[in-house]
Formats: structure tokens, sequence, C-alpha cells
């Protein structure tokens, strides 16, 4: 039977078909419904782990059990993951063992635009990519056996596009669930230096397996067009693109298992075309490769190196008419990103722009505090990094920095990444604040359990971490919660905290206004009479606020009655229904 999904379910149903028992992951788009899919199958057992570096070695540690396992991240996930990827090359597997990540061209909501190719070729492990749900499905399917004939983790690349693009899927029959017979082998799996290097040759012994495999393998596939002289190597996203510029007017080489990459088949296709041009997002990994086999091809003198292709932008390349689009960017409405209305971590930012606060901030929908008209954030670099990077200025800069500097990170992103951070403001001592913002979900990525709300993937009761708890164990005293509606409770705590010659935290919670859980109070309205139009509720950003006919006007479909705005407005013209 057929089915209509997005890659991303695809992938998952491939995880089912192919007798996946574990799947443990990190939120992060474009992966999340990887795994949000997995957890509809009762037969696999998911969860969402701290991070991806803990997602990574649980998918391994099932593996080692005999069961085959996966884990599923953003790219920039895979830099957390790197850790035990690298030495899980070395180690191999038992029960197949298959990371997913998902590479974002374009930062669609990403801090960077790293090509994850990269990964499999410094880690010397396979690689495939689909070019759309179908392949994702089967590529999936395909990559656990992959993982068990040639004793290797199989990392499957996904983008944006492929994740969350659809197309007809076939549903196959689940393979029955198979668990593989646990056996000691300290030389295999204990990677001590002595171990470690009888296991690099076998590393390089399976390199040349796979790249003989890449020469026939069904993954890469060759459509030769008769009479055509332009030959274009590519792969995932790009080959459709490829498609719907030239159609059948060009010979293709398709390749789905991008590392290791074929010689023979390369230099096969090579000749039986006039031009070789390369079509990849991202860095010409494929096109270094031909050129170091001494062919002859063209790619990113054609093609950019940065930013997500388009079917307009390849025609473009090669000289061919634009093809039409249904909207042109200019005719598309500007709609930057905003906190929702009754956010709160809204009053939060306001108050530390108001305080002027030096404010390191890091990865979440509270990332959104540095937009106008807010502008409260000084730095975002990777998760956790806020914690560590408020010891590292105020080292830097000393006490008068610690007075007028704090982090903000959210609840999740501590989990994630924060402790160790948190915990090195206490060893090596700097006077730091750092506040948690704690809105009781992983916000950003589509409200996402984690350690600290209480129920696991399913949203069954589980294990609840005690922030107050930990914050004091990891060595902070001071350690206080603030609800940040309340606009003076907020102030003085930060004010009041900066100025102690002490570390610590401030917890500021309030769970996110879109909860279900959460009830909205009666909509506020703006008395115009009142109301002097000096704009002073504009100043948090919410966008439940516009200006009317010169007045304050408060959109009631928006409008969760938080109160923030009421307490900024000097003339009391916000309240409730009169």
């Amino acid at each position: 039977m057929k089915k209509l999904m997005l890659g991303n379910e695809a992938v998952a149903r491939g995880f089912l078909e192919a007798g996946c028992q574990v799947v443990s992951s990190y939120p992060g788009t474009p992966s999340t419904e990887i795994t949000e899919y997995a957890a509809k199958y009762d037969e696999i057992y998911c969860e969402w782990a701290p991070n991806e570096k803990v997602a990574c070695e649980v998918a391994f540690g099932a593996s080692l059990g005999g069961a085959r396992a996966a884990c599923c991240m953003k790219h920039v996930g895979l830099n957390v993951a790197a850790d035990p990827l690298f030495t899980m090359s070395y180690t191999g597997v038992n029960g197949g063992l298959v990371v997913v990540v998902a590479d974002d061209p374009g930062m669609h909501s990403s801090q960077n635009e790293q090509d994850s190719r990269h990964y499999a070729r410094a880690a010397k492990l396979p690689m495939l990519e689909p070019s759309d749900s179908a392949e994702a499905k089967e590529f999936a399917r395909l990559a656990f056996s992959l993982s068990e004939e040639y004793d290797t983790p199989v990392l499957l690349r996904m983008c944006t596009r492929i994740a969350h693009s659809q197309c007809a899927v076939e549903e196959c029959e689940a393979r029955e669930q198979v668990t593989r017979e646990y056996v000691k082998n300290p030389q295999k799996y204990i990677m001590a230096p002595a171990n470690a290097i009888r296991r690099h040759p076998v590393v390089e012994e399976r390199c040349e397996k796979l790249t003989e495999l890449a020469e026939t393998a069904a993954f890469n596939k060759v459509e030769l067009a008769e009479g055509a002289e332009l030959g274009i190597i590519t792969s995932g996203t790009s080959y459709q693109y490829v498609k719907e510029v030239f159609g059948d007017s060009v010979s293709v080489l398709k390749l789905g298992l991008v590392n290791p990459l074929p010689k023979k088949l390369i230099e096969s296709f090579a000749e039986k075309v006039k031009r070789l041009v390369v079509v990849e997002e991202l860095d010409p990994i494929i096109e270094n490769h031909c050129k170091a086999l001494g062919i002859t091809v063209e790619g990113k003198s054609l093609l950019p190196i940065l930013g997500e292709y388009s079917q307009s932008l390849i025609a473009k390349a090669f000289g061919m008419p634009e093809r039409a689009s249904i909207a042109s960017p200019d005719s598309i409405p500007v709609r930057p990103p905003v906190m929702c209305a009754g956010c709160p971590h809204r009053g939060l930012f306001y108050v530390l722009q108001k305080k002027k606060y030096t404010v390191l901030g890091d990865i979440g929908c509270y990332t959104l505090g540095s937009a106008a008209p807010l502008n409260a954030i000084d730095s975002v670099l990777c998760m956790g990094a806020s914690v560590s990077g408020l010891h590292g200025f105020n080292k830097a800069r000393g006490a008068d920095a610690e007075k007028k500097t704090v982090a903000v990170i959210g609840d999740s992103t501590f989990m994630h990444s924060g402790m160790t951070g948190l915990a090195n403001i206490a060893y090596n001592g700097t006077n730091s604040t750092v506040i948690i913002v704690d809105n009781s979900i992983t916000g950003m990525t589509g409200h996402q359990h984690n350690p600290t709300t209480g129920y696991n993937i399913k949203g069954n009761p589980a294990g609840k971490i005690d922030l107050e708890a930990l914050c004091h164990a990891l060595g902070f005293k001071r350690v206080r919660v603030v609800d940040p509606y309340d606009l003076k409770a907020t102030e003085a705590a930060i004010v009041e905290e900066t100025a102690i010659e002490e570390p610590s935290v401030i917890i500021s919670r309030r769970p996110c206004a879109l909860l279900k859980t959460v009830k909205a109070k009666p909509q506020l309205m703006v008395d115009t009479e009142k109301c002097r139009s000096c704009k002073a509720c504009m100043k948090i950003g919410c966008p439940a606020i516009s200006m009317k006919e010169g007045k304050a006007h408060i959109d009631a479909t928006l409008c969760v009655g938080c109160d923030v705005c009421k307490q900024l407005c000097a003339f009391d013209a916000i309240g409730g229904e009169k």
C-alpha cells in the first residue's frame, strides 16, 4: 500500500520495516519528526535523550546488546555526538546501528550550514543520502543491513527539503525484531590504545570494501540520455532540481552512497559525456573527488558554495531561462520570527534590556530576545555556551562586568549542555549570574518533553529533574525562582543577584503560553480615551499589540492576558473588558 509521507515520517517507517528496536534522539529541526513518528510504533522503544552525545551512546549500547538501533539529530547535533561516533567507527557494531543527521542548507533554523559529509569522510563511515521520501524509507531500511554486513555504523544524511517534503511511499511488511547474541569481545569493544591500534587497519579494510560496493551498489544510478553531451553528477535534493530543470535531456549519475565515493563508476560516466558538471549543495566534496581522479569537471565555478539550491538557481547557472515561480521574493511580505503573544521570556528580556545588561544567550526560542524591539542578547554560539561563555567573559573583564552581565539558557538546553558550564563557574570561581528560563517544555522544536518536565516522549510520567536541587548540588548556594510575568519581582531579583559577590542562579519559571495545559486569562483591551500614544507597551514586541489610528490596539485573538503590557502603561489605559 502506498501512502503520502514526509521524508522524516518515511525514515521512521524504514526503522519499523528494518526491525529497529531502539531509537534515542535529541530534538532538532529538521530532524525532530523522525523520532516523533517512530514513537507512534509500539514495536520501537523511543526516547528523548538529554543531548546528542547521550543519544548516540544509548544507540551504541543497544547495538552492543544485539538490537538494531538508531539515533537522530540535526547537523550541529552531530558535533556533539562526534566523540562517540569516531570511536564507534573503530569498534563496529553488533546489531545494526544507524545515525541520522539532517543538514540545513540555507540555515532555516540553524546557526550555521555545515556539510555533514565531512564527518562521514573523517570518521571513515558509509553515508547514504536519499533524494525523496521513498528513498528515505528504503535507505533507512537498507542501512541496518549494510551496518551489520560491514560491521559499521551507517550515517543517513537528510536535509531540510527531503525531511519536510512529501511523496508516495510503499509500505512494506516489517521485519521481525531479532536480538543478536552478545559475546564478550574486549579486543573489539574496549578502545584502549593497544586494542584501538589493531582496529584501525580493520577500518581501512572496510573502507576499501565499501568503495568496491559503491561501484555497483543500487544506491548509485546512471541515467544516460542518448546523444547528450552534458553529464551531471549529483545527489540528494539536488537530483530533484536537476531532473526538474533538464528532464531527460542530460545524462545523470545519481549518487545515493555519498561516502565512500566510487572511482571506476565516475570515470566510466565521465567518458560518456563531453562536459561534466557536479551539482551539490554546500561543499565541493564530489567535485574534489572527481578532480583527485584527474577528471575535468565543473562545479563551484558555476554554482554557489553556500545556501540552498533551487530549480531557478540551477537553470540560471546553465544559462537557461529561469523557471517561473509562484511568488517572487519581492512579492512575499517579510515575516520575521517573533516570540509568541504571552511568551514568558518577553518580560525577562524587557528587564534585561531596560537595565542595559550584557546578555550571553543560548539556543532556543528565547534566542528571539535578540530581535527588535528587545535587542537584549549580545551573543549566541551553541548549546550551553552561554554559561561557559559568561564565566570566560567575567574572567576577562573582572568585577565590574560581573555586576552587569548574565547568561540566559533554557531548561532543555541547560540539561543538554549547561550543567558542566555551571559546575565550572562554581569550581573555578566567578561571581556570575545564570538565568535559566524554564518554560516547562522544549519549545523551539515543537513542545518535546525533557528531563525537567516529568514526562517521557509518549507523555507518560517519568523521572523529573529538580532544577533548584540540581543547581545547589552543582555548588551554588544562591538559587531563586521568579515569575517573568511579574516585571518588578524579575527586575529586583536580577539587580540583587548580580550585586552579590557570589555566583547565583535565577530560575525564570513560567510555562510556555502555547502548552495545552496552560489556560489563557481574559484578553486585555485598550481604553483609547486614556491612551496617550506613548508606545510604552510596544517596547515588549508583543505580536498582539499594534498601533491603530494613533492609539494602542490589542488583538483579542492573540492576547492571553499575561498583563505584562499592563504593567508598562503609566496611564492605566490597558485592562480587562468593561
